[in-house]
This record gives structure tokens, sequence and C-alpha cells, in this order.
């Protein structure tokens, strides 16, 4: 593995001069807002867009920010408002190199590797994850990165491993199951695992977690929260999906249990003496989603003032503490569902008071889909950024 310096001066920095110059003698320029940036129609009068049908929130515009990420999933930026990729199906982990909001430069930086999912970046570091080990490597050096970690593989079951640091400073991992549904051999599947950052200390959080592929952290109390894809196989409408509130030592019930401690007795079939889906032996939900919706990337939205990244106001207010999150959409459901963002409305007190839409239109009405929504990287201002694994596009939600 070579240095992100070394890699950009040996193999990139020239062909991407000569597309810039030649750009620049074509187009007159290379990666302005105009061009990165297509809105809705109705916004602009650039016509058609690729984004006809989608519906967003009152006093937003979306529009496509980048293209040509096949198999995009995680977003992460550095500390020099750059922005990186992680294309899980493609091996690949891709920068945006970003200018006043706009792609100037877009170039691979680390390829051939084995699935990679998680990016988490601090301190100048990247730590990113591929199914069976966590690398960390220091940004804009020559460094050649370091295994800090070793991970179980997916077997034939789920293989994205998702990075998260910790508001204790701790790097968290989320490990699949091997499954749809059975008892794991090793301990480590289905489950959340956290670590120093060097690696050392690596121990468990919680278990009970049959795909928890994404996680954030609440801003109001410090609280990590988690998605949590329910098993396939017993029909359109069970078990849901779910959000969890991650706690230290908690078990939350898969393979035996789902959603608000309901037992899945197609799967265990054994008699017990007592309810084995109660209090204190697993944990509730936090709150059921739609079965099959397969629920990835979820961000909050802070309160605040606009910022350097508003692009023209901030959040609104009766947006403050609320969850957004990322419905992957269904592959296994007779009636297609998800394919959306969700807004999970929450009070200053982290109370859930119900979910809307938020953004639609991945779904057509004839059942044609036009991507898949991954991760959502919320900003400060009233700017998000939303990957999506299937058209191979990042897109971009700020204020009209």
């Amino acid at each position: 593995m070579r240095g992100f310096a070394a890699l950009k001066t040996q193999y990139i920095f020239v062909p991407i001069l000569l597309l810039v110059l030649l750009g620049w003698f074509v187009f007159g320029r290379v990666g302005s807002p105009a061009e990165v940036e297509r809105p809705i129609p109705g916004q602009q009068k650039d016509g058609a867009t690729g984004l006809e049908g989608f519906q967003v929130p009152e006093g937003y515009k979306l529009s496509i920010f980048a293209k040509n990420l096949p198999g995009a999933r995680v977003m992460a930026l550095d500390d020099f408002g750059n922005m990186w990729v992680s294309q899980t199906s493609e091996g690949k982990i891709t920068t945006l190199e970003l200018k006043d909001g706009a792609i100037v430069n877009q170039y691979v930086v680390f390829q051939n590797l084995d699935k990679p999912h998680g990016l988490v970046i601090d301190n100048n570091f990247l730590y990113f994850a591929e199914e069976t080990k966590i690398t960390r490597i220091a940004l804009y050096s020559d460094d050649h990165g370091q295994k800090i970690a070793d991970l179980p593989g997916g077997g034939s079951g789920h293989f994205t491993r998702t990075l998260l640091l910790g508001p204790d400073d701790r790097l968290y991992v989320s490990i699949g199951s091997t499954c749809n549904v059975c008892h794991e051999s090793d301990e480590r599947n289905a489950a959340i695992y956290s670590m120093k950052k060097d690696g050392t200390d690596f121990k468990k959080v919680t278990s009970g977690l049959r795909n928890s592929v994404f996680m954030a952290v609440n801003p109001v109390d410090g609280k990590i929260f988690a998605t949590e894809m329910g098993r396939d196989n017993l029909g359109d409408d069970i078990p849901p999906d779910e959000i969890n509130i991650i706690e230290k030592d908690k078990n939350y019930g898969w393979p035996n249990c789902y959603g608000k401690n309901i037992h899945d007795t197609e799967f265990d079939k054994n008699t017990y003496i007592r309810n084995p889906c109660m209090e204190p032996f697993e944990t509730s939900s936090f709150v059921d989603l739609p079965a099959h919706s397969a629920s990835l990337g979820l961000a909050f939205i802070p309160e605040g003032p606009p910022s350097a990244h508003s692009g023209g106001g901030g959040w609104p207010e009766e947006y403050w503490y609320n969850l957004l999150v990322a419905y992957h959409g269904s592959w296994n459901r007779s009636v297609p569902t998800g394919y959306k963002i969700v807004r999970l409305k929450m009070n200053a007190k982290g109370e859930y008071l119900g979910t809307e839409d938020f953004i639609t239109g991945w779904l057509k009405p004839d059942g044609t889909k036009t991507g898949r929504p991954v991760d959502i990287k919320v900003l400060p201002g009233g700017v998000a950024y939303i990957s999506d694994d299937a058209s191979g596009m990042i897109y971009r939600l700020s204020r009209k």
C-alpha cells in the first residue's frame, strides 16, 4: 500500500494536469459548480437533470454532486474539506478534492482492496475497514499504512464493516452476521466492538445485532445509534428493521428476538419457563422501521446558526435533533419498499415523535428504481450529502 502523496505524485498528478488543461481549453473551466451540480427541474433553466420526480423538503433543492463512483458507500471529510468515498463493490477508496464546495479533482487513491467500507478520519489519519481488517494511514504523506485490527470474515452473510469514532475517543466497528439467521460460532460476528485508535484493547460492546451497518452519535447526549436490518423469509411485513441505542453489554436479541422483544418462534423452537425476549435479558429496539426497508446510513441534524457550509442558511429549527435515515430499499418483498430518506422527529430530550418522508424519488410509481441511497453526511448550515451505490452518484441537499 502506498501513501497518498506518493500515489498522487507518481500516478495521478500528470494525467490530472493534462485533463485539467484539456478541459480548460475545450470547456473554459473544469469542475465549476454549474457543471458538478444539476438541480431538480424548475430550480434552474438546465432542463432534464436525471432527478425528475424527486421530492425534497420545502425550501430545499437536490443536486447531483458527484458521478462515476460505482458502489459508492461511506463518505468522510478530512481536515482540508476533501471528501473520501469507499466503493465497496469496486475495491476502491476515492478522493474528491473540493474547492469552494465544488469538485476540482476526483481520483482513486486506494484500489484492489477487499470490500472496503467503513471510513473514519481523525487528526489527519484515515482509518478504513475491509472485510477482515482495519488499516490506519496518515493522509497526504508517504505512510504505507498499518493494520491495527483483524476482523472475522462474513462467510456467506454480511461482509461490510463500518467504523465510528465514539464520544469516548474509541474506534467502534460493527460486524454483521455470517447468515440470515443462525447461532454464530465466532462471537465477534453480529456484534459491535471498540478499541483504542491504535487497535489495542479490542473488546465487545454489544451483541445480538444481525447487520447494523451504520452508526451515528447523538450530539444531544452522546449516545450511539445504529440501524439494524431484520432477517428474511418471514414475509413482507416482519420482522421490522430497527433503530437501536447502543449500550455496553446489552444484547439486542438476534437471532431469537426482534423489534420490541418479539420472539422469533420460526427459528427458536425451544421451550422456556420465562419469555426469552424481555428486559433485562434482551434489549428492545428504540424505533421499529418497515420490514425490508434495508435501513443503512443515519445522521443527526444539529442545532445552531448557519455555518461556512450553509450555502444560504442553516437547518430550520423544526429539524434540530432529528435523525435522517437512508432506506436502501427491499429486494425480497412482493411490493418494493424503501428507496428513500426518512426523518425521525426527535426533541432535545432525545424522545421519538414520529417518522415522515424526507427525500423520495429513487422508486418511481411504475416500480422503476433509479438508485439506492446509502450513507448520509449532514453538515451544519443546512447541507447534506447522500451516497448511492446503485447509480454511482453522490447527491447534495441544500437550501434554495
